[in-house]
Formats: C-alpha cells, sequence, structure tokens
C-alpha cells in the first residue's frame, strides 16, 4: 500500500491573547497550510498537562471517585489525575497524585503513553496510568474544589459504571478502558500458557 505524503501545518507566528493565570492561556498562531495558505487566527489553548490514573487495589478493586465538576451536570465517576507540576515527570505525578488523593501507593505501573486532548487546539498532554497492588498507607490530602467521595468497585461494577456512561470525561473513559484490556490480555496470556 502506498502512503500519501501528508504535510503538517507552519506555525508562522504566535501571541499571547490570555494570560489568565497557571491553568490557562490562549494564543493566536498565524498558520500556513500545506497549499500555502495563511491562516491569521489560529486560537490555540493552553492548559497544563496532567496524570490520570485508573488504580486497582491488592484485593482487585478500582479506586475511583464519585464527584462533582462544574462542567459536568449533576455527578460523576472519575478516576485519579492532577495536573503535572512543572519539570515534573509524568510517573512521579501520577504516583504523587495517587497518593495525595487516595492515600494509596501501588507496586506496578504501566503507562499507556500520552495523547493530545484537541488535535487542532492543542489544550495538555493527558498522560494515562494503570496502577496495580495498590496499598492505603496514609490518609488522603483533601483539598479538591469539588464535593467527592472515595469509591472501590469490583470489575463488574467499574465496567457496568463505565458502559453506562457515569464516567462522563473522555480522558477517564479512556484509562479505564485501555486498563480493562490491558488485564484482559495479560489474563488471556497467562491462560494461554498455563
Amino acid at each position: 500500500m502506498n502512503k500519501k505524503l501528508l504535510r503538517p501545518w507552519k506555525t508562522l507566528s504566535r501571541e499571547i491573547i490570555l494570560n489568565h493565570n497557571k491553568f490557562l492561556s490562549v494564543e493566536n498562531h498565524v498558520v500556513e497550510l500545506p497549499d500555502g495558505r495563511i491562516i491569521p487566527d489560529w486560537a490555540w489553548v493552553k492548559i497544563p498537562n496532567a496524570a490520570i490514573v485508573l488504580a486497582m487495589t491488592e484485593d482487585n478493586h478500582f479506586i475511583c471517585f464519585r464527584q462533582t465538576k462544574y462542567a459536568v451536570a449533576g455527578t460523576t465517576l472519575a478516576t485519579v489525575g492532577g495536573m503535572i507540576e512543572p519539570d515534573e515527570d509524568p510517573l512521579a505525578a501520577a504516583k504523587r497524585e495517587l497518593l495525595e488523593e487516595t492515600g494509596y501507593t501501588a507496586e506496578k505501573w504501566i503507562s499507556f503513553g500520552k495523547y493530545i486532548l484537541d488535535p487542532n487546539r492543542g489544550v495538555a498532554d493527558m498522560h494515562l496510568f494503570l496502577a496495580l497492588g495498590g496499598k492505603k498507607i496514609v490518609e488522603p490530602i483533601i483539598d479538591d474544589l469539588e464535593d467527592q467521595e472515595l469509591i472501590l468497585l469490583n470489575r463488574a461494577e467499574i465496567e457496568k459504571a463505565l458502559y453506562a456512561g457515569e464516567f462522563k470525561i473522555l480522558t477517564w473513559t479512556a484509562v479505564i478502558s485501555l486498563s480493562l484490556q490491558y488485564l484482559d490480555s495479560v489474563l488471556h496470556i497467562r491462560t494461554s500458557k498455563g
């Protein structure tokens, strides 16, 4: 199969048009398309990158939250996650967020890579992780703005909630889906070898 040569857009200039705070800035980019056309006003949104974690306890329960979010009507189920500090390694951020939000540490970490939230506006990179062998070692730091409740779900409960759309944020749905697929593939490999 012959692949067509795909050409990227070129950023000719960028200007900050809103520097709201460390959580949000907006830039205006002047971009050149592959065919030479110029777009003088391409909005580019920047928020900090984040680490998103689905953690599983030693007794095979998934650590989740029931919470409110400003942009979500009603309540949603959620996984662990938070912003990566400047110059912080994504895995270090994931471990920090798990400990701060839940009081748990984990023995084994699987990275599913990083994903851009919006392919045309940038926004942020989301680093997705599965943490296995979670063990509670301290009380969580309760400093989130949202009301939330920590809950432990078994495999059937998290699947039911996932398919019912109870995880209303795309990154949470993605990390759960990748984690369940990973767990199924590991179990399948172990079963076929044994």
